[in-house]
Order: C-alpha cells, then structure tokens, then sequence
C-alpha cells in the first residue's frame, strides 16, 4: 500500500472504535451515575412503582446488549493484531519455533498438551539452566535426547 493511500475503514469499525473509547472514558461513567442517580431521586415521584422499575431495567438491558457486540467487535480486532504480531516475533527469530505461528488455530486438546510440555519445559530450566537464557523447542528436544542417551 502506497503511503499516499488513504484506509478505507468501514462504518462499523470507526462506530465501534469511537464508542468503545467514549464508554471507557471517565465522562461516560459520570454520565451513566449521573443517570442511576436521577433514576433513583425520582423514584418516590413515581411511587416506586413497575414502570418506574421497568425505565432503569430496560434501559440498562439495551445499552448492555448493544456494548457486547461491540466490545467483542474490537477485541477480535486487538486479538487478531497481538497473534499477528507474535507472529512476525516467532517468524524473524531464528531460534524460534515456526510451528508456533498460527497456533491459535490449534484445538484445545492440542493446545494443553503444548502447555504440558512448555510447563515441563520450564520446570526443567528453573533446575538445570539459567532462566535468562532463551531456548527454542528444538533445543529443548536435543537436551532431552542427549539426556535419554546418558539414562
């Protein structure tokens, strides 16, 4: 992409971006206390009564449905960002895994026999080397067969 290029982001996405910086903000929760706080002072006005109730329930419940979508929305955005990011990490270091990119895509199942492993892994490193150091899973695999050799 040209850096003379203008990025053509879609409607949802600068919507959801600029509401979820607006609802995080510190105007957002005085506004939304502000709104609990006239609900409430109000309340003996109106005797307390189910549709009194109902105003605060149904408000609530809108804005909350409404806020998951878009929470959700922009954390697939910052999530699919990190992955890529880790990503080039592990592509451009060379002691590194490549099997490790991507790793999202793994089942579940997959995922806890690699955290088996790493735990093992780290467990083994706080014994026999200085946790400085980086080792990449080849390394660990060799370490692991010179050690069997030696059994």
């Amino acid at each position: 992409m040209d850096y003379k290029e203008v990025k053509k982001v879609p409607a949802f996405e600068r919507f959801a971006g600029k509401a979820v910086s607006a609802t995080g903000s510190p105007w957002a929760f005085v506004i939304a206390f502000m709104v609990i706080i006239v609900w409430a002072t109000t309340g003996p006005l109106f005797g307390f009564s189910d549709t009194w109730q109902l105003v605060i329930n149904t408000g609530t419940t809108v804005v909350t449905f409404l806020m998951v979508f878009i929470i959700q929305k922009t954390q697939n955005k910052d999530s699919k960002s990190i992955q890529l990011k880790l990503n080039e990490l592990i592509a451009c270091t060379k002691t590194a895994s490549n099997r490790l990119i991507d790793i999202e895509e793994l089942s579940e199942q997959e995922l806890n026999t690699l955290h088996t492993f790493y735990s093992k892994l780290a467990q083994d490193t706080k014994i026999h080397l200085d946790i400085r150091k980086s080792h990449s899973i080849e390394e660990a695999i060799e370490k692991s067969r010179d050690k069997l050799k030696h059994i």
